[in-house]
């Protein structure tokens, strides 16, 4: 048997009670913690003191339609986001959601639509993470190896053409990763 992965959920709706509501159609067992917020500045606030793996929003709120703060949740955290609009709102909202890669849901929810739309934003939010994790590792190599060339172009005078090449010859040679090699001419130089 499978252990249960708990998940962290960032619950944003303009009432207590649609808040409530969407509290109950959660499993405890599978989304812990559960926080709730009032408002989109509200959630922003919370936002910057952790991170969620789920931000469900309850449109409308009281400050901004709710929108709004699904894409800056996009662009500035790594948390799958569903909208829950109105039916007479929903192809509309849906429209604009859908290029950031946020889900939508229509009003009224039924407990098993809104269980699948749950699962399936988890599953798309963890082959997100997966490539985040696997974009931070590209990263930190491509600046490992930049900071090598710089090196070879300060304490050895070659040119940045020379440096990029040492690098991948060296790699060649030995038979190892450009990321090996920036790290050898890094301990050796610094």
């Amino acid at each position: 048997m499978n252990a249960i992965i708990q998940h962290s959920v960032l619950i944003v709706s303009g009432t207590q009670k649609g808040a409530a509501y969407i509290t109950e159609l959660l499993s405890p067992r599978e989304f812990a913690p559960m926080t709730t917020a009032l408002s989109g500045g509200d959630a922003r606030r919370l936002l910057l003191r952790r991170s969620y793996d789920l931000v469900v929003i309850n449109t409308p709120l009281p400050d901004e339609f709710g929108h709004e703060l699904a894409e800056y949740i996009t662009e500035k955290f790594v948390s799958g986001v569903m909208v829950i609009a109105k039916a007479e709102l929903f192809d509309q909202v849906n429209d604009k959601m859908e290029p950031f890669g946020i889900l939508t849901v229509q009003k009224p929810l039924s407990r098993p639509l809104f269980y699948q739309a749950l699962h399936l934003l988890i599953a798309t939010q963890n082959r997100w993470q997966r490539f985040d994790r696997e974009n931070q590792k590209l990263r930190t190599k491509v600046r490992m190896v930049a900071r090598a060339k710089c090196i070879l172009v300060e304490y050895l005078r070659m040119s940045e053409q020379q440096a990029h090449r040492y690098i991948e010859k060296q790699a060649m040679d030995m038979r190892t990763s450009k990321k090996d090699v920036a790290e050898n001419i890094l301990k050796t130089y610094t």
